[in-house]
C-alpha cells in the first residue's frame, strides 16, 4: 500500500511536471512580450521635438521609428535606443531627455507588433531590422558618432548590432546574459535553453564587440536579477565598465545620482 502511494504521488508529480512545462512553452512569448499596437493614423505627443518615420522593409513588414532631436541644430551624433518588452515608443520616450539634453539625436524603432511596426516577430527578424536602422544612422552621421543602447530586452538586441558593426560605444541598461538564462532563474527545474524560442545570447555577442561596452544594473532588479546580468562580467574587455547601482531596481534606475553621472559622464 505504501509503494503504492509513493508511485501515485510520483505521477501526479510526474504529471504538474510536464503540464507546468507545456505551458511555459506555448507561453513563453506572452511572457517576454507586452507589446501595444498603435493605428497607423496615431499622433504622437512628445515634450520634445521628433520626427516620425515609416521604413518599409518588405511587403508585409515595417519599421515605426521616431527620432527625438536637441535643442541645438548642431549635433554631436546619434544614441540608437533599442528600448524593453512593453508597449511602444510612448513608454520609452521620456528616457531620450538624458541623451538629447547632451547634444544627441535620438533614434527609436519599434520591434515587430509593437507600436506602428507591423509584421510577424521572430527574433532573427527583430535582430536584422535593428542592424538595418544601424545601418541607416551610419548613412547618416558615420560610425564613429553612433552610440547604441539597450534598455532590458532591448540588451541583447543592441549587444548583437555592436558584434556587426564599428561604432563609438555600447550602452547596456539592465542587461541578461541570455533568454534561456533569465528563464533558468525563474524556471530552474526546466531545459531552458531547449525550451526558449528566443536566445539573444548577450554573453556571446559582446565577445565580439571591439569598442568601449558600459553595463548598468541594480542590485535590487527583481525582473533581470543582478546576477543573471553579473554572468556578464567575465566576458568585458579591460576598459569596459560594469556599474553596480546600490538598490537599484529595474525600472528606477535614472534616479540614481550615480547612474546620471556616469551617463552624463560618458555622452560629453
Amino acid at each position: 500500500m505504501k509503494r503504492k502511494t509513493i508511485f501515485n504521488i510520483l505521477k501526479i508529480i510526474i504529471v504538474v511536471y510536464c503540464i507546468i512545462g507545456i505551458a511555459l512553452y506555448y507561453l513563453q512569448e506572452k511572457f517576454l512580450f507586452h507589446p501595444e499596437k498603435l493605428e497607423a493614423g496615431y499622433a504622437y505627443h512628445f515634450d520634445q521635438p521628433f520626427q516620425e518615420l515609416s521604413i518599409p522593409v518588405n511587403e508585409a513588414d515595417t519599421i515605426s521609428l521616431v527620432k527625438f532631436f536637441p535643442a541645438d541644430s548642431i549635433r554631436k551624433g546619434v544614441v540608437i535606443y533599442y528600448h524593453g518588452n512593453r508597449t511602444n515608443i510612448n513608454r520609452y520616450a521620456k528616457f531620450t531627455q538624458a541623451f538629447t539634453a547632451q547634444g544627441y539625436e535620438v533614434w527609436m524603432p519599434d520591434y515587430p507588433g509593437f507600436g506602428k511596426s507591423r509584421g510577424e516577430r521572430t527574433e532573427k527578424k527583430m535582430l536584422s531590422q535593428a542592424l538595418q536602422v544601424e545601418r541607416m544612422a551610419e548613412a547618416r552621421f558615420g560610425k564613429d558618432s553612433i552610440i547604441l543602447y539597450g534598455k532590458s530586452l532591448g540588451t541583447g538586441v543592441a549587444a548583437y548590432v555592436a558584434a556587426q558593426t564599428d561604432c563609438k560605444k555600447l550602452i547596456l541598461e539592465t542587461p541578461y546574459s541570455s533568454i534561456p538564462g533569465l528563464f533558468s532563474y525563474y524556471a530552474p527545474i526546466y531545459p531552458t535553453t531547449r525550451m526558449s524560442n528566443y536566445k539573444f545570447p548577450t554573453y556571446e555577442y559582446l565577445q565580439q564587440v571591439k569598442y568601449p561596452v558600459t553595463i548598468f544594473h541594480g542590485t535590487s532588479d527583481n525582473v533581470i536579477p543582478y546576477k543573471c546580468a553579473a554572468k556578464l562580467k567575465q566576458v568585458l574587455k579591460p576598459g569596459d565598465a560594469f556599474i553596480s547601482i546600490e538598490k537599484g531596481e529595474h525600472n528606477n534606475l535614472a534616479d540614481f545620482p550615480l547612474y546620471r553621472q556616469k551617463l552624463d559622464s560618458i555622452l560629453r
